[in-house]
C-alpha cells in the first residue's frame, strides 16, 4: 500500500471517526461483522461514509471517473433511448444515484434539443452532499425551464411509469463475501486484532446467502462476492414499475464468467485517488469499495419479480445503437480542436481496452412491447 497517496491530516481524522463507529458496531455484534455491513458503513454511514461525506469523488480531483464525466456523448446516447421509452409510455425519468449530476444535465439538455422533455426528471439520492452537488450543477448548467423538471426523492416511489436509469449503481451496493473451503462454506467478515481491522471467516450454514453460495458449488479455495443487495434493489424496482423500462449500466459479467476459475479471488476492488487496490479495510470513508455485477443474478431477480428481460449488450454496442457515431459526425474532423478531444472521449467509452466491453447495459420492463433502440443489434441475452 506504500504506493498509495498519503491522506491529509483532515482526511485521516475523518477516517478515524468512521473507524471508531465501525469498531463500536463490531464490538456490539460480538467481535465480528459480516462484510456487507462493513461495506455499508464504509460507504454510507451518515456524514462519515464515502458517499455521505463532503469529499471529492468524481473526475480528476476525485478517486475515479465515470462515463458521464468522460464525455457528454454518453448522456446524449442515453437521452435517445429515453426518448423512445417516453414516447411509448408518456412517463417520467427516474435516475438512481445521480453522482455529480453530469448525466442528468446531459440527458436533459439532449431531450430538450429533441423537444421531448419529460414532465419530471426524478433523482433518488441518499447522500445529502451529492444532492447538493447535483442541484448546483443542474441549476448552473441548464436553462430554467429545463432545470425545473428535476425533483429529488428521499425514497423510491410506490409506483412509476417511464424510464428508470442507473449508471454504476449496482456495483456500489454492499456485497457479501463467501469462501469455499474444504470444510464447507464460510462467510468472510471483519474483526479487530492488535488494534486493526482484519479478515475473519465464520461457518455459513443457513439463510439466503448460504442458499446462493451452495448453488454456485465452487471448488475449495474460491473466494468471491454474492450481491444480495443488488438483487433486492432490482426486485424493488420491478415491483415499483407499472409501465416502462429499467436500464442499468455497470461493469460485470454473466454468472459463468463471474465465477470462472481464473477469477477465483473475486472482483472486490477499491479506488483511491485514481489508483486501484484490493484492501477495503484501509482508510474507511476515504475510498470507494466496489465489486463487479453478476448480470445473470440481476436478470433472474427482474424476471422473478414480474418484469421481462428486454436487452443485454456491451456498452460499446449499446452506445453505437443509440447513435454515438451520429453525434461524432456533427463535428467536422477538419476542426481538429473540437473533433480530436471528442474522438478521444468516444474511444474511452467504446474501446474494448477501456470501458467498451467490461461495461454492459441491461434492460428489463413491464407493459413495454417495443424493441429497445439500445439493443437492436448485438443483444446478448442468450449469454445470461
Amino acid at each position: 500500500m506504500s504506493a498509495l497517496p498519503q491522506p491529509s491530516p483532515d482526511a485521516l481524522a475523518h477516517s478515524a471517526a468512521l473507524d471508531a463507529v465501525i469498531r463500536s458496531e463490531i464490538e456490539a455484534a460480538g467481535g465480528w461483522l459480516p462484510f456487507d455491513r462493513y461495506m455499508e458503513l464504509a460507504l454510507y454511514a451518515p456524514g462519515l461514509g464515502y458517499y455521505s461525506a463532503g469529499l471529492e469523488k468524481f473526475g480528476v480531483a476525485g478517486d475515479f471517473v465515470t462515463a458521464p464525466e468522460i464525455s457528454g456523448l454518453f448522456g446524449r446516447c442515453l437521452a435517445r433511448q429515453a426518448r423512445q421509452v417516453l414516447e411509448v409510455t408518456g412517463g417520467d425519468v427516474l435516475e438512481l444515484g445521480a453522482g455529480s449530476g453530469k448525466l442528468a444535465v446531459d440527458m436533459l439538455a439532449e431531450l430538450d434539443r429533441q423537444g421531448c422533455l419529460p414532465e419530471r426528471y426524478l433523482i433518488l439520492e441518499v447522500s445529502a452532499y451529492l444532492r447538493d452537488t447535483q442541484k448546483k450543477r443542474i441549476n448552473s448548467s441548464l436553462s430554467g425551464h429545463v432545470a425545473q423538471k428535476v425533483v429529488w426523492l428521499d425514497a423510491m416511489p410506490d409506483s412509476f411509469s417511464g424510464l428508470v436509469v442507473g449508471n454504476e449503481v449496482l456495483d456500489a451496493l454492499p456485497i457479501s463475501l463467501v469462501a469455499w473451503q474444504e470444510s464447507g462454506l464460510c462467510e468472510r467478515g471483519v474483526a479487530v486484532r492488535d488494534g486493526r481491522f482484519t479478515w475473519q471467516d465464520r461457518p455459513l450454514t443457513a439463510g439466503p446467502l448460504f442458499g446462493v453460495a451452495r448453488e454456485l458449488a465452487l471448488p475449495p479455495g474460491h473466494v468471491s462476492e454474492v450481491g444480495l443487495a443488488a438483487g433486492g434493489l432490482i426486485a424493488s424496482l420491478s415491483r415499483m414499475l407499472e409501465r416502462g423500462v429499467v436500464l442499468m449500466l455497470d461493469y460485470g459479467f454473466p454468472r459463468r464468467e463471474y465465477y470462472h476459475p481464473q477469477r477465483a479471488q473475486g472482483t472486490l476492488m477499491c479506488h483511491y485517488r485514481h489508483q486501484a487496490h484490493d484492501d477495503p479495510l484501509l482508510y474507511p470513508g476515504l475510498q470507494d469499495i466496489t465489486a463487479h455485477v453478476d448480470f445473470t443474478a440481476a436478470a433472474e431477480a427482474a424476471v422473478a419479480n414480474g418484469t421481462a428481460l428486454l436487452g443485454y449488450a456491451s456498452q460499446t454496442q449499446f452506445l453505437i445503437n443509440c447513435g454515438i457515431t451520429d453525434f461524432l459526425a456533427e463535428v467536422s474532423p477538419r476542426d481538429a480542436a473540437a473533433y480530436l478531444p471528442l474522438a478521444a472521449q468516444a474511444q474511452k467509452l467504446l474501446s474494448p481496452a477501456e470501458m467498451g466491453e467490461l461495461f454492459k447495459a441491461i434492460a428489463f420492463g413491464k407493459e413495454y412491447n417495443h424493441a429497445l433502440l439500445g439493443f437492436v443489434r448485438g443483444d446478448k441475452r442468450h449469454t445470461l
